[in-house]
């Protein structure tokens, strides 16, 4: 008789890829209307990373205007921290999603079980950060010959009609740098989470999911930057509900967009 038990020395199969689904245009507004009952459902830890959101951005603006020097060694730092706290977040989501109880102590250890990836993946973004402060001080220096001009003076030149070709240029620069980062993540950390897969092979899928549904992820970029816009208008208060929200929807666009493991 065949002995069916695979041969000790094959090679393990790779697991199948991800596979992928279509997004409807409007979906983003059902990820938002989900996320908003789980800020209901768990107000607690959601009012907790609100807070740590609305810290880091009240942080990064004191800086900005005290010692601009220091802001992308700053955002550098948040980039290491906000991956981790979004991550607290779709763990409350899963949970909720589960029929389990919401937990702080769940949320802010669930990465611990995902180090390596999540190490590489924030990797990845300092790299794409450093990449877009260095591009940005070109656009600077293309444009301000005399030297780099004061935090007064950035804030001038951004809101001066005058200068709509550096405008125009600083903010395509940004648009693109934010556009990668946005198609390299949107996906994937949940995905880490979940599925304990690599960093790659995450960021992969998110790209994968962004072509294929162009439009839909589009919008959703669009929504995101529109409230976290809105929110920074009062010192960045508005964080502690747009933060929460966001981060419990992106949980359920990651659950929109790939069939289940």
């Amino acid at each position: 008789m065949t002995d069916s038990t695979a041969n000790p020395g094959t090679p393990a199969t790779p697991p199948a890829p991800p596979v992928l689904l279509p997004l409807p245009l409007g979906q983003p507004f059902i990820w938002l209307a989900r996320g908003a009952r789980d800020v209901v459902s768990a107000p607690g830890v959601s009012l907790f990373y609100g807070v740590c959101f609305w810290a880091m951005a009240l942080l990064l603006g004191w800086v900005f205007r005290a010692r601009p020097e220091y802001t992308m060694s700053l955002a550098s730092g948040c980039l290491l921290v906000g991956p981790f706290l979004a991550m607290g977040l779709y763990e409350t989501s899963r949970r909720r999603e589960a029929g389990l109880p919401p937990s702080l102590g769940e949320s802010l250890t669930c990465w611990d079980r995902h180090v390596s990836s999540m190490a590489m993946l924030v990797l990845a973004l300092i790299v794409l950060e450093l990449l877009w402060g260095r591009a940005s001080l070109v656009v600077f220096a293309v444009f301000f010959n005399t030297g780099m001009p004061s935090t007064t003076g950035v804030v001038q030149a951004v809101f001066n009609p005058q200068n709509w070709q550096f405008v125009l240029a600083y903010a395509a620069v940004g648009g693109l740098f934010a556009g990668l980062v946005f198609c390299f993540t949107v996906v994937a950390i949940p995905m880490i989470l979940e599925r304990d897969t690599d960093a790659f092979t995450a960021a992969l899928t998110s790209m994968r999911v962004v072509l294929d549904n162009p439009g839909t992820m589009l919008l959703w970029g669009a929504l995101i930057t529109l409230l976290v816009g809105l929110s920074l208008l009062a010192w960045g208060a508005g964080l502690l509900l747009v933060g929460p929200l966001l981060g419990h929807a992106t949980w359920h666009a990651y659950r929109s967009a790939l069939a289940p493991a």
